[in-house]
């Protein structure tokens, strides 16, 4: 979706834009080089990643050395998580929150919710015990955009550091004791998905008698065995751990493979629910599945082997469509939501699945595409409408 492009100056006038570039950094980062400048041209990565805002700040007093991307507000507030990372460079930094970004404004679109999309990034080392400081900084940051942006936990922090953002905005989602675990409502909206998937497939959504390769048994792929065990699919199942995997072995009656041998397992589905790009060009030709639908982030290692899945005729739930249950989970929290209208609404994925397979039929399309095909067109609905109305 093509929005008008523009750009905010830094938020703080200790930075300036022009030093988001490659390597360039203040003398006291041990991981730059001073004086390396690799030449980054901002105004063409918003273009590019059509964004509306990039604010910078950098706060000397705390060497807080922050970016808020926010691709879209048409559909409502930008939201996004705050990932906290030691990146290579400021660009790395600024490319992963403008693409993250982006993903937040479709992610929130095809699960129907009134949010667009953002994303903040810290650059620094995660591990540090001095968080306050740092993290109140960041929350003036988001402050300063006056609500266009508001954040919540992601790779990096955690709810604590969202209290001490919470001391200077109130911008800020996944609190202490406000809306829980998403593990429950992600997983609930994944096996939802997972029967859209049956029923287009097969002609019904019945799981009895199925058989899904779980890959990742952690919190999500904990609740959706025990949802899958629940209805009678038979379960195969790996993880890292083997104390989860022992947990999903003996509460839903799964088998355990190695971790490499998942992608060998001859099943009706294969539930990602672990780590992202685990379709790629070493893992695709050995699927014996029909369906592929689970909860991980960016399944896809390129968009390319979303064209292979469609060739090879293997139905494919496009991940953001099928683990939108935390983005509805914080939602939920935002608006006050009982936990059952959050469940409901997580529900309501097996619906948006079927609608983005029928896109696919109808415009001879893989998938991915036709959910990216969704959002868009509600984007553009709603941008219509601002339009013609004051």
């Amino acid at each position: 979706m093509k929005a008008p492009a523009k750009s905010s100056g830094s938020s703080s006038p200790a930075a300036s834009i022009p030093e988001v570039d490659g390597g360039h950094g203040p003398p006291t980062d041990p991981g730059r080089k001073p004086g390396d400048r690799q030449g980054l041209d901002l105004f063409a990565l918003l273009a590019e990643y059509d964004h509306e805002q990039v604010s910078v700040y950098y706060d000397p007093s705390t060497d807080y050395r922050g970016i808020i991307a926010i691709h879209s507000t048409v559909l409502g507030p930008a939201l996004g998580g705050t990932r906290f990372w030691h990146y290579e460079s400021d660009a790395e930094a600024l490319i992963d929150s403008l693409r993250l970004a982006r993903g937040m404004t479709y992610k929130a679109a095809v699960a129907g919710l009134n949010l667009g999309g953002g994303k903040s990034v810290i650059i620094g080392d995660n591990r540090t015990t001095r968080r306050e400081a740092l993290f109140r900084a960041h929350g003036r940051h988001v402050e300063s955009l006056k609500g266009r942006y508001i954040t919540a936990e992601d790779v990096g922090t955690s709810t604590a550091d969202m209290e001490y953002i919470k001391a200077e905005t109130n911008y800020v989602t996944g609190l202490i004791g406000k809306s829980g675990d998403p593990s429950p409502v992600t997983a609930y909206g994944v096996y939802r998905g997972i029967k859209a998937c049956a029923r287009y497939r097969y002609g019904s959504d019945g799981l009895s008698g199925k058989h899904v390769a779980l890959q990742g048994c952690g919190s999500v792929g904990y609740h959706l065995a025990k949802l899958l065990y629940a209805e009678g699919a038979s379960i195969t199942c790996t993880d890292i751990d083997p104390q989860r995997v022992k947990r999903v072995v003996e509460e839903c009656g799964a088998q355990a493979v190695a971790t490499n041998d998942i992608y060998d397992v001859r099943a009706d589905v294969f539930a990602p629910c672990a780590l992202g790009a685990v379709i790629n060009d070493t893992t695709l030709s050995r699927l014996r599945v029909e369906i592929v639908a689970g909860a991980a982030n960016n399944q896809l290692a390129e968009d390319r082997h979303g064209d292979l899945l469609e060739q090879r005729q293997i139905t494919y739930a496009p991940d953001y469509v099928i683990n939108g249950g935390g983005l509805i989970n914080v939602n939920a929290e935002l608006h006050g939501w009982a936990p059952e209208r959050a469940r409901s609404k997580a529900g309501e994925i097996y619906d948006t699945i079927l609608r983005v397979f029928e896109i696919a039929r109808e415009e001879g399309i893989p998938s991915y595409r036709a959910a990216d095909r969704l959002a868009e067109q509600r984007i553009a609905a709603i941008a219509k409408v601002r339009r013609n109305f004051v």
